[in-house]
């Protein structure tokens, strides 16, 4: 938050005149194997993108709040996740990992089906991408 509020350069541009897009991306070194059964309960929508990744794009969006306190961290949170547009089926993709049986590395040969606490008809993503718009002064239009 530091970069963001105490940074006068940084502030100045920080929106949608001089900002295109943001992206924020995650993307993890290892696989779910052994952690599959957890995983396909939740996937990767409910387990990283509706937390994790929210957050972060909350504390990226949001105004300045009047006080570092949690309550107005929160309170300018609130009002970025609020402003988002309704998500298009278009502007989303999503899949699940299969494994590579050549890759030389035996990590990459198991894709998530391959996981025991999988089970084999499971649909969960692992992947997922979407584009959120944000509609207020700040990030209207990008």
């Amino acid at each position: 938050m530091v970069l963001r509020f105490s940074n006068r350069i940084f502030s100045r541009v920080w929106n949608r005149d001089s900002v295109a897009a943001v992206k924020i991306i995650f993307k993890e070194n290892i696989g779910t194997q052994g952690r599959g059964g957890y995983f396909d309960e939740f996937g990767i929508i409910r387990d990283v993108i509706q937390n994790h990744l929210m957050q972060i794009l909350s504390i990226v969006a949001m105004e300045k709040p009047r006080s570092t306190t949690g309550e107005d961290i929160r309170d300018e949170k609130v009002k970025v996740l609020r402003c988002i547009a309704p998500i298009k089926s278009e502007n989303v993709v999503i899949g699940q990992y299969l494994g590579d049986k050549d890759s030389k590395d035996s990590e990459h040969q198991l894709g998530y089906l391959d996981d025991a606490g999988v089970p084999q008809d499971s649909t969960t993503p692992t992947y997922a991408q979407t584009i959120l718009y944000i509609n207020n002064e700040r990030w209207d239009g990008v």
